[in-house]
């Protein structure tokens, strides 16, 4: 069995939804306490044990490159003034020479074409793909766990959480089979059905282990919901030829696309630090008095 080694990150979007601020900086960029989004979702890349992260860019998004860089000016003065916690920080999130990889999507056409845009990337092997927007709150990161599943049954894995079956029709739902080392079997994807028609309640929420064939059904470029390339597309056809398993992940999941998601982030991390815990309670209380 190949190793997992790469992941993709699709960091092309416009961020429509958190204009005017995403006007010149992207969505990605914005901070959950004092760590950019995409910090967060790289972090939980590397502790899975990602040796070669992969983002797939577009105009504006310069930013994001340059944060993963080193920023000499910044080290030269943070050392001279003796911030080396602040350093020592910095340097353990700064991935090694050769890890990062950058490429254009070029065109909006969905998830399923910016994947297909890191083909040559990634290889004839096996990847992980994070999306940015959805940032996960757990004792151990929901990547390592899906790891773990992946090694045992070689196939194709994706994150699953429960939601209500009402609310169904707001995601991407799949099938629930046998159950199989800590997963399950899928035998059914559906995007966005109605409570009567959702095979279960359980919801895709951004995380991916899948085998390199996805880029021969992306390759065919066929346009799906919206005129776009959609990923799950794919997925359903390549169900038909390769086990897929789902892994219910039960810590917290923030969308951090919508204004909601991020502000409901923002304060669950910040709850989470010792250093702001008690602060930001009394704000709370002291907002709920207004």
């Amino acid at each position: 069995m190949t190793k997992l080694r790469k992941a993709v990150f699709p960091v092309a979007g416009l961020g429509t939804r958190f204009l005017p601020a995403t006007k010149a900086i992207p969505k990605e960029m914005l901070t959950v306490v004092d760590k950019p989004v995409i910090q967060y979702v790289v972090d939980e890349a590397r502790e899975a044990g990602i040796e070669h992260f992969i983002f797939v860019t577009g105009r504006n998004k310069a930013v994001i490159e340059d944060h993963f860089d080193i920023q000499v000016e910044l080290y030269d003065t943070l050392e001279r003034r003796g911030k080396n916690e602040v350093l020592d920080r910095l340097h353990s999130m700064q991935p090694l020479p050769g890890q990062t990889s950058f490429t254009r999507q070029q065109e909006p056409l969905g998830l399923g074409h910016a994947v297909w845009c890191a083909r040559e990337l990634v290889g004839n092997e096996p990847f992980a793909l994070l999306l940015p927007d959805m940032i996960m709150q757990s004792p151990r990161g929901c990547l390592s766990q899906m790891v773990e599943l992946f090694e045992k049954t070689d196939g194709n894995v994706v994150s699953v959480e429960e939601c209500e079956p009402s609310q169904t029709h707001k995601y991407g739902i799949v099938g629930r089979g046998d159950t199989v080392a800590g997963g399950f079997e899928i035998n059914a994807m559906v995007e966005k059905p109605e409570p009567e028609d959702a095979p279960s309640n359980f919801y895709i929420n951004g995380r991916y282990i899948l085998r390199p064939e996805i880029f021969d059904l992306l390759a065919e470029q066929e346009r799906g919901a919206g005129g776009e390339i959609q990923l799950t597309d794919a997925m359903l056809k390549l169900l038909k030829n390769q086990p897929f398993h789902g892994f219910p992940f039960t810590g917290r999941t923030f969308d951090c696309g919508s204004p909601e998601g991020f502000v409901e982030a923002n304060l669950a991390f910040a709850l989470e630090r010792p250093d702001l815990r008690e602060h930001v309670l009394r704000v709370v209380e002291a907002s709920g008095r207004v």
